[in-house]
């Protein structure tokens, strides 16, 4: 058995080094986006790989033609820059190249899902149940061990919380090392993701690897379980994404298709959790150029079946809708309560000798905080307890440093789901200075929520939705 997987194995790099992938960059064909076709021998994994690359470097994919059918996997991506123009920086034209063409041969699964050994940082990965003050208890603890914060990013959803951060050791600037230290950090974090809810684990992990974040973050939330619904599980229906699955019996495919509004790293999350849980996408049709998005799927399983059951369906449509909704803050309609709440909090967060620097307010999916300032030991730490103090929630965060500034974002709401209006955010703004802050989006747009949900913590729970579609034959195309 050994020798013949070997034999595959060696056949599989023979017929790509004989195949080598091949990239096609268009900036004629399609009047306003950049047409990129990828052709490569085929192999389980690849697609995620692909739209992997594109979303890394924040182009937004509008439309999308796959086939994988055989031993040859052909794509064709329109894509466009953040601001839906083409793409014409030479730089990441000549990346996509390189990244996706003959150079790459996808040997590597590194870019999906490895670890790279780093003595740069120490990578903690955390899972736990979601309740008020979380990411805040967890910022002390790192603080209280001397361990800076330098990238992270957090998600919630259906009340459970994942983290991935990266820190490193406050007296060295590097990994930590010190094997007792890692222990201790690893004891204490398990201790506050555990809190009081005995009824769901809690899991630490420590290692001096790098991964993909956001795939690491799909994984995680997906070995936790998030997509389980309660019974008395209620959303909005404007709000649910539409997922269905049916057999279609003729060509032995089950066709998955997809309603749901367009965001971006949409088709990403989509993509991941379909390869997390072992299905095969064959053909696919993506449409993403207006307010919403359609994606179609015709897949099949790694061992070669379509979908064999209605249990097998409905954990399709869970996991799919959980994707989806992992990376949409609930935040669209949390709100401050007050006038003098939301002052008083800006003003401390702006005004506050460790926290000089840049404070964004927008709308982007909810209130959406970005705070720009020089990096130091404890700075998350410090800025949570602040929204922690002012009974603030968060539901997504990512923080970042470069060059020694720390770039967070933050999506907040506080509990009791108040609209914003613009009187608010106009007092805002004369508190703290035209030219510190800037808000963006329109108040407008967000909708008071009923003061009834108990899941708006922080991390604050996400959508909990779940779709019903009946599970029958596709008619054959003509």
């Amino acid at each position: 058995m050994s020798f013949s997987n070997d034999m595959d194995d060696e056949y599989e790099k023979l017929f790509r080094r004989l195949n080598p992938p091949r990239v096609v960059i268009d900036n004629e064909a399609c009047k306003n986006a950049t047409v990129i076709r990828v052709d490569s021998a085929n192999k389980h994994g690849i697609l995620l790989e692909v739209v992997q690359v594109l979303t890394d470097l924040n182009l937004i994919i509008t439309k999308a033609y796959i086939s994988s059918d055989g031993g040859w996997f052909m794509d064709v991506f329109n894509v466009t820059d953040p601001d839906g123009n083409k793409v014409t920086d030479e730089a990441i034209l000549d990346y996509i190249t390189k990244s996706l063409g003959p150079e790459s041969c996808f040997t590597s699964s590194m870019r999906s899902v490895g670890v790279k050994q780093s003595m740069d940082h120490t990578a903690i990965e955390l899972t736990g149940s979601d309740r008020p003050g979380l990411l805040s208890e967890v910022s002390a603890v790192l603080t209280h061990l001397k361990c800076n914060v330098v990238n992270a990013e957090v998600w919630t959803h259906n009340m459970r919380a994942a983290a991935v951060m990266q820190v490193t050791d406050e007296e060295t600037g590097s990994a930590i090392i010190d094997p007792e230290k890692l222990s201790r950090i690893k004891e204490l974090l398990c201790n506050v993701l555990k809190g009081s809810n005995k009824s769901r684990g809690a899991k630490t992990v420590v290692s001096h690897g790098v991964t993909h974040t956001e795939r690491r973050l799909h994984q995680m939330m997906f070995a936790d379980r998030d997509y389980e619904r309660a019974n008395n599980d209620e959303l909005d229906e404007k709000q649910r994404p539409n997922v269905s699955v049916v057999n279609w019996c003729e060509k032995d495919y089950s066709v998955v298709t997809i309603t749901s509004k367009d965001r971006p790293k949409l088709l990403f999350d989509t993509v991941c959790t379909l390869t997390d849980m072992e299905y095969v996408v064959f053909h696919a049709n993506i449409d993403a150029e207006g307010p919403e998005a359609h994606q179609e799927y015709y897949i099949k399983h790694i061992d070669g079946s379509p979908v064999k059951s209605e249990a097998e369906r409905q954990r399709i449509i869970q996991c799919l809708e959980a994707a989806i909704e992992r990376r949409v803050s609930e935040v669209s309609d949390g709100t401050f309560k007050s006038e003098t709440v939301l002052k008083e909090f800006t003003s401390m967060l702006v005004q506050n000798a460790p926290f000089k620097g840049q404070l964004a307010i927008g709308f982007l999916g909810g209130l959406k905080l970005e705070l720009c300032t020089t990096d130091r030991v404890g700075l998350l730490s410090d800025v949570t307890r602040i929204f922690r103090e002012n009974s603030l929630t968060v539901t997504r965060a990512e923080v970042t440093t470069r060059a020694g500034k720390a770039v967070n974002i933050f999506y907040v709401s506080d509990a009791s789901g108040y609209p914003v209006d613009a009187k608010t955010l106009d007092s805002i703004r004369q508190a703290i200075g035209q030219t510190i802050l800037k808000v963006k989006g329109s108040p407008e747009e967000l909708k008071p929520v009923s003061q009834e949900s108990p899941t708006r913590f922080l991390f604050g729970g996400l959508f909990k939705s779940r779709s019903f579609v009946n599970f029958g034959l596709v008619r054959s195309y003509s």
